[in-house]
């Protein structure tokens, strides 16, 4: 069923899960508590002041047997219930945070007090998000300002997007409509308004809207302009004079750090290599990169990002 009386419609394939997962804490909770608040008041009249119950201590073997198998009882149901929804627990919350390797991308800024979306082919949206269904699509997001946090609950999904760092999120809409898109996260005096609305679209649909705007740049194509700009190809270029590491091939590759950790060339990993070249410089190279801090926007340091991904293992001469 995909409505229920008093919920948003369910618009993606872990919806169901989410609200299986949701009422059955619910349902196993408020038996405890039930069972609970039923035994104390039951003791509480049972043994007031002044009743006739017998409070007298029977100390026989049999008496002993009982009440060690109520305790065994008492301990072990709710240790099992609660490993089990545990384990269910886990299992969801894996499916959750394991982007498929498909996904589609999309990148979204967050600022106060809006949601700036860009898609791979250079389309980019105001407070609103256009994705195909059936597909999986994945969010890179981060903020320009304060945290905030992004949530559509139709689809059951909600993240928090900071400043200075890269959360992702992950869905596979079902149902084509549109759907609300609020930030959960108070971002200051109008975080009311910082809503907006997901439209989910036929995958034919989908493609004609992206069409649509097939004259637009490239983020790979605005992110080559802002390398070039900044004089990046200078020094990672395949001519380049001074010695620093050739990025063709880089994104998603495990690379050996100077202190001897080794981490993946994520896109946490490129905008610290931009903002704070200090922070992690790989081995075998000086850590004489300047920092870009206060030059480069959000948008900007994502369209990068989407230009080392996209140059994969070609040259450098060969990108246009």
């Amino acid at each position: 069923m995909d409505h229920l009386p008093f919920f948003p419609d369910r618009g993606s394939s872990i919806a169901g899960q989410i609200d299986g997962l949701y009422f059955a804490w619910l349902g196993l909770s408020g038996a405890v508590a039930l069972a609970v608040a039923v035994l104390i008041v039951w003791f509480a009249v049972k043994y007031r002041v002044g009743s006739a119950a017998d409070r007298s201590v029977v100390d026989d073997a049999g008496h002993h047997r009982l009440m060690r198998r109520i305790e065994i009882a008492w301990t072990v149901i709710p240790l099992v219930l609660f490993i089990g929804m545990f384990v269910w627990s886990a299992d969801v919350y894996y499916e959750a945070v394991t982007v498929p390797k498909n996904a589609l991308p999309i990148y979204v800024v967050a600022k106060q007090w809006m949601w700036h979306a860009e898609h791979p082919n250079g389309e980019r949206e105001i407070d609103e998000l256009h994705v195909p269904v059936g597909r999986p699509v994945e969010l890179v997001m981060t903020s320009q300002d304060v945290i905030h946090s992004l949530s559509i609950p139709g689809f059951r999904v909600k993240q928090d997007v900071l400043p200075g760092r890269y959360t992702t999120l992950w869905f596979t809409a079902t149902h084509p409509g549109e759907y609300h898109l609020f930030c959960t996260q108070y971002c200051g005096a109008s975080h009311a308004r910082m809503v907006g609305r997901v439209v989910v679209m036929e995958p034919a649909a989908f493609e004609s809207w992206l069409s649509a705007h097939a004259g637009a740049q490239t983020m790979a194509a605005r992110g080559a302009d802002r390398y070039r700009q900044f004089g990046c190809s200078g020094c990672h270029g395949a001519n380049a004079t001074v010695r620093a590491p050739k990025l063709e091939g880089l994104f998603g590759k495990p690379v050996q750090l100077q202190d001897g950790r080794s981490v993946i060339a994520d896109e946490r990993f490129i905008r610290d290599s931009v903002l704070l070249p200090n922070k992690d410089v790989p081995a075998g190279y000086e850590p004489n990169m300047p920092s870009f801090r206060g030059q480069l926007g959000e948008e900007d340091l994502l369209e990068i990002i989407e230009y080392v991904k996209s140059i994969g293992n070609v040259t450098q001469e060969g990108v246009p």
